[in-house]
């Protein structure tokens, strides 16, 4: 098989990479001062402050006008499967982590922001009235889908949707949703049918909700390891009235269009935990060309040695099944299994690597001067999201016996 990657997509890397370098970088160390630290970023509830909202929207609506922001969508919405991988590999590799006007900004998540593919479940003419404001970067999304009780086992949900006429009343709660202190539209997810739904048959609906309607609120910020605030909240649907129309295809057929969302979401995350474990790998293989103990560089001793080879192993790995599992996304093949190894692998491959250039570093790892210790962070929280590692492998043993 040949993973060569086609010029067409190299090119959109670069470009994307030239943006982030020429625009969004420098305009990032004009306001230092205010994205410099987590102090200045929140506010006493963890939110971002409004100064840095009007950041992040933009970066967003300056790589919308560019072309960059739609790039992650369903191919019928503007992206791909080997597209993403690849790029989203290059932009983590060349930038690194913790860089608050460039992740999740500059290119979405290709589940839960942006051309979602859970959108093209939408009826056309709403998708229309939708589309506009969302490809721009001027609106964002959130996905609804995790509950308190249920995470991995998604029909354990009690958010509930009733049909009144020509709307629908949803009440429930729902939480860990990405960007919900600050969306402008969520993707809920609700019970339409508990008896199918506890059969795991179905049951589950999808609607589009404007956040400003009647009893949507988001009251709290989940600050997740190591942070003050972010993006993660808590959403309270207390009767919120949703037409008929804005519901993601069939009555009791939500989750179909959820997993197309989840699927994107976790090559996504893959992709970039790839590019991140190489630029752990970078940081870890120059300062162990300068770093001398003993009278030599620390490159010179075999443990080091092992530690960067076990980390060019793990990484090559990982590269290998993303592109394979792309190439299948991309040319139509059955995927679910592939998609759950890519997930598990890449997001604790992330974490190993990270730990041993840590352990290269010595001292200098435990500091966050040189972003590592903000890596291995982001690295452990990784393997929860879209679905942990033990929920992957439950995929993948089901998909294969």
């Amino acid at each position: 098989m040949d993973f060569t990657i086609d010029p067409d997509t190299v090119a959109i890397a670069e470009a994307v990479l030239r943006f982030v370098e020429r625009e969004v970088l420098p305009l990032q160390q004009r306001h230092q001062d205010l994205l410099g630290s987590e102090r200045t970023l929140f506010d006493a509830s963890g939110r971002y402050v409004p100064e840095v909202l009007a950041l992040r929207q933009q970066v967003r609506k300056r790589s919308a006008e560019l072309g960059f922001y739609t790039l992650f969508g369903d191919e019928k919405l503007g992206g791909g499967g080997q597209v993403m991988a690849h790029v989203q590999e290059v932009l983590n590799h060349r930038v690194g982590p913790a860089q608050p006007l460039v992740q999740t900004v500059v290119l979405p998540s290709p589940f839960t922001n942006g051309l979602s593919p859970v959108l093209r479940h939408l009826k056309p003419d709403i998708f229309e009235k939708y589309c506009d404001g969302i490809a721009s970067g001027d609106k964002t999304l959130c996905c609804g889908l995790s509950e308190p009780d249920a995470g991995s086992d998604i029909f354990g949900m009690k958010t509930h949707a009733v049909r009144d006429g020509d709307e629908w009343v949803l009440t429930g709660t729902k939480q860990w949703i990405t960007n919900s202190p600050y969306a402008d539209y969520a993707m809920v997810f609700a019970l339409t049918d508990p008896e199918a739904a506890a059969r795991h048959k179905g049951g589950v609906t999808g609607f589009f909700v404007d956040t400003r309607a009647s009893g949507f609120s988001v009251p709290r910020i989940i600050n997740t390891m190591g942070h003050l605030g972010g993006d993660t909240g808590v959403i309270v649907l207390d009767g919120v009235r949703v037409r008929d129309d804005h519901r993601f295809g069939d009555v009791g057929r939500g989750l179909t269009a959820a997993m197309d969302g989840v699927n994107a979401g976790r090559m996504g995350m893959a992709a970039s935990c790839m590019g991140l474990a190489r630029w752990a790998l970078d940081e870890a293989v120059e300062y162990a060309k300068v770093r001398k103990t003993f009278g030599v560089p620390i490159a010179e001793h075999q443990a080091v040695q092992l530690m960067l080879a076990d980390s060019a192993m793990d990484i090559y790995a990982a590269k290998t099944m993303t592109q394979n599992c792309a190439w299948r996304l991309d040319s139509g093949r059955a995927a679910t299994a592939q998609v759950s190894m890519v997930k598990a692998f890449s997001t604790e491959m992330l974490g190993r690597v990270m730990d041993r250039s840590i352990q290269i570093h010595g001292g200098m790892g435990l500091t966050n001067e040189l972003r590592l210790e903000e890596g291995y962070r982001f690295a452990r929280v990784m393997r929860i999201p879209d679905g942990t590692g033990e929920i992957q492998r439950r995929t993948t043993s089901r998909a294969n016996c």
